[in-house]
This record gives structure tokens, sequence and C-alpha cells, in this order.
């Protein structure tokens, strides 16, 4: 794929909409998307490292249905529904090993492969029973970037197909080879929209964390991209990145761009915990013993990426081969539809998925999570980590200021003095786009132009 024509083909005509607030609040609606969306969509259920040797499976819920993701050889990974064939009784719950899969009630047993093991008493049944009939039902799954995705729909478009153009301009980061380094999840009282809309877009940045005004943050842009969509930083044409490896929204030229990248990437690393690494941190910190204070932002990043590159290259981990061009039109925020979010840099991830919470619309369940390159043997061990404690010692002091945008924004929805969510038609394109698809698997919804 050419990348300027991929830019151009999906630039927006930026006309200012309206979105439906029942798509937040509307139990029916929420009921429908069982059925319209989430059965119809490449969803991400885990990643390949929660499965890593064979016989590993991970249990994945999405309303009504229970998932089985079980790695079946070393480069096979296979999907059941997670129910049992006699009387309906789920066989597993969370991630584990086995060599079978056993339902509890009646001792009924599957193997791996989702072929039936055993059966008390089969003989009862006659002739009736047979391998066939008796069998897992497979659900549709692939893999890209280190992510196991599901499909419920048996004739669902390939994946490659679906996320088309997404993991075009995500493959250089080589996704599949980064790591969790920490990953907690939460309910909240708000519709699972509202809490990813508020990682989809860079235009919530200074009134929703003011401090990061400190460091020169002005205006981002936003890009449709068929299903998916990105945002970025710097002009509208999507030049973001600089120094070939990380992002920068630096605006005037401070006075001294040493320590001012220094004091960026450390906050960074202290408020989010995430969009950086500690390699980079470090790296940021020597710039002043290497750069003259006469260095320019763009000399700081650039030399702070060289160091960061050296430094990982010694202790073993290996930065992907990334285009300057495809790296400055990647953006730094992906949203992949429909629930997840994944900021990407040359070697770390901070990504978001959120889910419904039952077929209660002011409430779903929502995940947080780093990944980073590690040497070989020092990935550290990590699990899934339910905080619902809200706090800066927990969460870090910006994910808390953008939690604290969610159940409000759920409250608002509701009032008869709204009319709708009115996204900014250059920044919140993301937004927009998402909602244009959102429509197209439920038949209604659309965003419709100012009244």
């Amino acid at each position: 794929m050419n990348i300027r024509a991929s830019i151009e083909s999906d630039l927006s005509d930026d006309q200012p909409v309206v979105l439906p607030v029942e798509a937040y609040i509307s139990g029916d609606y929420a009921r429908q998307e069982n059925e319209k969306l989430w059965g119809k969509v490449w969803q991400v259920a885990c990643r390949e490292e929660e499965i890593p040797e064979v016989g590993d499976y991970y249990t994945y819920e999405i309303l009504d249905e229970s998932v089985i993701v079980v790695r079946t050889a070393p480069d096979e990974v296979k999907a059941f529904y997670n129910v049992c064939q006699h009387r309906g009784r789920r066989l597993t719950e969370g991630c584990g090993r086995t060599k079978q899969f056993f339902c509890r009630f009646h001792g009924w047993r599957w193997d791996i492969n989702g072929e039936n093991a055993f059966v008390l008493d089969k003989q009862d049944w006659g002739t009736a029973l047979n391998p066939d009939n008796l069998r897992l039902k497979p659900v549709k799954v692939d893999r890209w970037g280190g992510y196991v995705f599901i499909n419920l729909d048996p004739d669902c478009e390939p994946l490659e197909t679906f996320l088309d153009p997404a993991a075009f301009w995500l493959d250089p980061f080589e996704l599949e080879k980064m790591r969790y380094r920490w990953r907690q999840w939460l309910y909240f009282p708000c519709n699972w929209k509202v809490a990813l809309e508020a990682f989809m877009e860079g235009y919530h940045t200074l009134g929703t964390h003011p401090q990061l005004g400190n460091f020169g943050f002005g205006s981002t842009w936003s890009r449709a991209h068929g299903k998916h969509s990105v945002f970025g930083t710097g002009t509208r044409e999507g030049v973001g990145k600089t120094g070939g490896g990380t992002t920068s929204m630096l605006g005037d030229a401070p006075e001294d761009s040493r320590t001012f990248v220094a004091d960026y990437m450390t906050h960074l690393y202290e408020t989010v915990n995430a969009n950086t690494t500690e390699t980079i941190v470090n790296a940021a910190k020597r710039l002043v013993d290497v750069l003259p204070k006469t260095a320019t932002p763009d000399e700081a990043v650039a030399k702070m990426m060289e160091l960061a590159h050296e430094d990982d290259a010694a202790r073993g981990v290996v930065w992907p081969q990334i285009d300057p061009e495809h790296f400055a039109q990647s953006g730094i925020d992906w949203h992949v539809f429909p629930n997840t979010i994944i900021l990407h840099g040359v070697t770390f991830i901070l990504g978001y998925r959120a889910r419904p919470h039952g077929y209660d619309p002011d409430s779903c369940i929502f995940e947080v999570y780093v990944l980073e390159r590690f040497p070989e043997g020092e990935v550290p061990q990590t699990e899934w980590v339910y905080q619902p404690d809200q706090t800066e010692e927990k969460w870090r002091l910006v994910l808390t200021q953008d939690f604290s945008n969610m159940a409000e924004v759920q409250k608002g929805l509701k009032s008869r003095g709204f009319v709708g969510p009115r996204p900014n038609p250059v920044q919140e394109q993301a937004v927009i786009n998402f909602h244009h698809n959102l429509a197209e698997y439920m038949g209604t919804g659309a965003p419709k132009p100012y009244p």
C-alpha cells in the first residue's frame, strides 16, 4: 500500500455532525448490539502470551457468550463456544492449562481440539450420539500482532480484510514481539462507547490534563481509515513524530530543549506509567551531558532515541526498522474497530479495551495494559489485576484524570438539555467515524447534520 495514497483516500470532509444519544443510553440498543455488532465483528480475545504452551486456554466473555481460546499446537490456536453439549454448563472460567475440558455437572469431557473424549453411560443414547454432534462448536479465530481475535459469525470476512488498513500502519512496529509490563481492569458506570471514546482523540488533553500544557501541547489531527481511525499530533497532514522514534507535541522551542525533553519523558513515566520506557527516560536524562544547550527540540529528541537505541541493543532489546515517513504518518493512537485502542511507540504500547457489562447501557468492563519489548528471559510475570480503586496511587495521575470524565458524561447524555455529542470535525474525526461504522452494523444511529 502506498502511504500517501492511503492518507489521501481517507481524508474526511470535516463536516460537523451530531451523534445520537440512543447509542449510549438505550437499553434496547444495548440488547441489539449482541446480535448486530458483537455477533458479527472480529474482536480481541486475548494475547498469545496468555496461552504460550499447548493446552493453555483463555476464557473470553462478551455479553451472553463465552468462548474458549486454546493453543492446540505450538503454532496453532483454536476457539470453541464454552458450553457442554449435554446440558449447557460452561466448561471453563478464567485461564489455565489442561489436556481435556471437563464438565463438572455430569463428567463429560472433550480434548483440546474439541473432540468428545467421554460420555458417561453413552450407550443410553443408543446411536443418537456421534462425533459430529458431540464435537464442541467452533468459533472463528485468527491472530495478528500478538493478539488473538475471535468472530462469532461463521461467514465473517477474513481478519486480514477486517483490519485493513490499520494492520498496514501498525505492522512495522512488530507488536507481536512485545509483552505485558502491567495490566489492570475495572467496571465503569458508563457505556462502553463513552469509555472508549475518552481515549480515541487528543482534543481533550488540555481540558482533562492541564499539567501537560507545560510541555507545549497543541492541536491534534484525526483521520478515518475505513472501519478504523487514528489521531496524531502536529499538522493536519499528520506529521506528529520526530527523531524517528517518539511522539512529540512540543510547541515553541524551550529555553533548554535537553532538560525540557527529559522532564517530559520523566513526567510521562511517572504520571502514566506508559507512553515511554525506562530506557528512553534514562537516555533523556543524559542529554545535558552529550548535547549543547543550543540544541533544538528535534535534535534533543533524535539524540535521546539514538542513546536509547544503543542502550536497548546492549541489553538485548532489538528495535524494529521503520521508515521515517511511515512512522510520522502512523499517528500515536489507533482505534481498531470496534473496541480496542492502541497507542504505539517504537518499543511499547499503551492499550485499552472496553466491553459491555451485561445489557446495562450504564456499565462497562474497561481494561488498560502496557506492552514492551524485553530482553530474552527477562519478561515480567504479570496477570490481570482487578483494580476498582480509581486513585492516583493505583492508576497514576493521567488515567485518573481520564476516569473522572466517564461517569459524568454518561449522566449528561441523559439530560433533556442535551441534543447529542458534537465531536470536533477535525480533531475528533475518529469518534465520528466510529459512529458511522456502528450505524452500518446496527442499521440505525448514523451521525446527522446539525439541527
